[in-house]
């Protein structure tokens, strides 16, 4: 089996491919290549598997989510090709539903690891591996983005510069979400929702702690809109994924497990995929069933 190491030199506050090149010493057949842009991993995953039709390949990506993200597109239908991750980002979201970072930092385990079907999540000719998500977290979102390209970085305060402007602007948004044919808000109105595969979202947020990436099911969970002073006081239960079974929260928690979810917004509308922005007014989210093979080290 060929083992090729996506790097990401951008993930992270390390360069740290010298040190996944000094750990993989020993281990034959490793390959390495260092992405140069963003959407670079995906089409070299497709080039790779191309030039290399019928080789048995892993490929790891060295990242954060974003990596990951682009690592699975390019692997989505390579019948001999099956991925894990060497996560080094920020986040490092998804791989808390496997047991967190930790149990993925170990190369020689990650070469040997056995493989588990993925479920992933559809988007147009997009796929998301871990969340989509829309409203009051897309906002915060966008707005450590554009701090992101204006200073370089993003960090604390543009974290809670974001936070701020969501509080401001983006407590009542308008959007209307069907699971499998039922509406879900037929006011058309809600703070939040999250499309899930994974668990956690931005860092820190069990958002879908019921969610398992291999049973063929989207999670939703939408948050009603409420008031500042309320927001306030379920953020933690929301934070320690409480908030499914949290008696405070049930007026304003809607949850169901559908296999396809229409979202109908407004102009401008915008929803995050892996934490990529996308504008669209009108998408679908299907559940792309047993989709990857994805390696899982034993811990």
């Amino acid at each position: 089996m060929k083992y090729v190491f996506i790097i990401n030199p951008h993930a992270g506050e390390a360069d740290n491919e010298e040190k996944i090149r000094r750990e993989a010493e020993g281990i034959e057949g490793c390959e390495f290549y260092v992405t140069k842009s963003v959407g670079d991993a995906t089409e070299f995953v497709r080039n790779w598997c191309k030039d290399h039709a019928g080789e048995v390949v892993r490929f790891i990506a060295c990242g954060g989510d974003g990596t990951i993200n682009e690592v699975f597109n390019g692997a989505v239908g390579q019948k001999n090709a099956s991925v894990t991750c060497y996560p080094c980002g920020s986040g490092n979201d998804f791989v808390k539903a496997f047991g967190g970072a930790e149990a993925f930092l170990d190369i020689a385990k990650l070469t040997s690891a056995p493989t588990r079907k993925l479920d992933l999540l559809k988007v147009g000719d997009r796929y998301s591996n871990n969340v989509v998500n829309f409203g009051f977290d897309t906002t915060v979102a966008i707005t450590i983005n554009k701090e992101r390209d204006k200073t370089g970085h993003g960090g604390k305060n543009a974290y809670t510069k974001g936070v701020v402007t969501a509080l401001i602007k983006s407590m009542n948004n308008r959007c209307t979400v069907i699971a499998d044919g039922e509406t879900l808000n037929p006011d058309g109105k809600l703070l939040l929702c999250t499309l899930a595969n994974g668990q956690y979202v931005g860092g820190s947020f069990k958002c879908a702690p019921r969610s398992k990436p291999d049973d063929g099911l989207i999670d939703v969970c939408m948050i009603k809109p409420i008031s500042r002073l309320r927001f306030v006081k379920v953020l933690t239960p929301y934070t320690n994924g409480e908030h499914l079974d949290d008696e405070s929260m049930k007026d304003i928690v809607t949850y169901r497990q559908a296999k396809k979810i229409e979202v109908i917004g407004g102009e401008g509308f915008a929803f995050s995929l892996d934490g990529e922005i996308i504008y669209s007014e009108h998408f679908t989210v299907e559940i792309a069933p047993a989709a990857l093979d994805f390696a899982v080290p034993e811990i």
